[in-house]
């Protein structure tokens, strides 16, 4: 009852701010610790506390992983479950829920990540190694860009946040098809079967009338354990009791919407912080003139930077100017172009990918070097480019 009651706190919280915009802050001042605390004298405690062993003991035999790869494989995976329940209600009854609100974002979207990603692989196209990072500039982190316009206050229009998040949302979307497809390395065809076995009955509950979140979250549990077996990687178990989770009736209990105001205070205040108080830790002493000639540096800074302003904008205004999309109201080109810029800022998802991509310790001091300082300058221009374009034109709120 207390961690239930803490729970509704937190969401209330998280709901004061508009688009988990807090949530965002509270990532950012995480990782600020995380960096500060890897470069100051208590350096090796940071190490220390980032591989604590962590596990239990059953029959005299141990089960214990790092503290990192418990929050980057077990915790994501709730935050995979709140991003999967926003899916779900963008595509049915949000912005994503008709075609021609969902064109505009899904097709900004799609330059977003095919821009960046050929901008990668540009740069790393003679090595199958670092090749397989192409994905780790495709992203956008929702919370962080949110954060950023949430500096702006009102003379941000509810259009262009409502873009944003709609384009950061397929963005996750596709990101999660993305790993499920690419980055998993083998499969074992029993244990998937039995995560299948899991979902299916997790889905036959919720068609069966069950509306308690209890019996769904320890399914999510199961879904877990299963997948960690077969080779594909366990947070898309997340994703996967997203969908299986009844939505139930406006006027009746909805244990998806529930769920998802549950979830959120956890995942804003918890469970995002503790990932980047884990792998924010750039250690300057580590970082070298030869890091820049790395093909991996370039290709996440410019694909994350360059790419993504190319992408959505260049795609958006070419959808716009052959007659497949129309610009949303309350948008402008300039107010796009700047939001364009904020996609840039791909934090949370990015340096996950890119602990997939390469093995433990690969070329873990380039990937946090490019993926920050593309996602702070595409921040800075990002929040230069709306100030001034909201100051000149005084656009209204609402």
């Amino acid at each position: 009852m207390a961690l239930l009651s803490l729970s509704r706190r937190l969401a209330a919280v998280a709901s004061l701010f508009r688009g988990g915009a807090a949530g965002g802050a509270v990532l950012i001042a995480a990782a600020l610790a995380a960096i500060v605390w890897a470069n100051s004298p208590w350096a090796d405690a940071y190490e220390h506390l980032r591989y604590l062993p962590l596990g239990i003991s059953i029959g005299g035999r141990a089960f214990g992983v790092a503290l990192e790869a418990w929050v980057n494989d077990g915790l994501m995976a709730v935050f995979f479950l709140l991003v999967g329940l926003e899916i779900r209600e963008e595509l049915t009854e949000g912005q994503l829920a008709s075609l021609p609100r969902a064109a505009a974002p899904a097709l900004a979207a799609l330059g977003g990540m095919a821009v960046p990603a050929a901008i990668y692989a540009a740069f790393n196209w003679h090595d199958p190694e670092t090749l397989r990072g192409w994905a780790i500039p495709v992203a956008t982190d929702i919370a962080f860009s949110l954060a950023v316009l949430r500096v702006l206050g009102r003379r941000v229009p509810v259009g262009l946040t409502v873009f944003l998040t709609a384009l950061a949302i397929i963005d996750d979307l596709f990101a999660i098809v993305v790993i499920a497809l690419f980055y998993t390395e083998s499969v074992r065809l029993l244990a998937l079967l039995a995560a299948a076995v899991v979902w299916l009955a997790l889905w036959l509950l919720g068609r069966g009338g069950v509306r308690l979140v209890g019996p769904f979250l320890l399914g999510f549990v199961a879904l877990w354990v299963c997948l960690a077996f077969s080779g594909v990687h366990p947070t898309l178990a997340g994703v996967a009791v997203a969908f299986a989770v009844p939505r139930g009736e406006p006027a009746g209990r909805r244990p998806a919407h529930a769920l998802e105001q549950e979830l959120s205070g956890w995942v804003a205040y918890a469970v995002l912080p503790l990932f980047g108080l884990v792998n924010a830790g750039l250690r300057f002493d580590a970082l070298s003139p030869q890091m820049l000639l790395d093909p991996v540096v370039p290709g996440i800074f410019l694909g994350l930077f360059l790419g993504k302003q190319i992408g959505v904008f260049g795609v958006t205004w070419l959808g716009c100017r052959v007659g497949l999309v129309r610009l949303p109201a309350q948008l402008s080109w300039p107010l796009l172009y700047g939001a364009a810029l904020l996609c840039g800022i791909g934090f949370t998802m990015s340096l996950f990918i890119g602990h997939l991509a390469f093995a433990p310790g690969a070329r873990e001091d380039e990937l946090k070097l490019a993926v920050f300082a593309a996602s702070l300058l595409s921040a800075l221009c990002g929040l230069a480019v709306l100030r001034g374009v909201t100051a000149r034109a005084r656009v209204p709120a609402e």
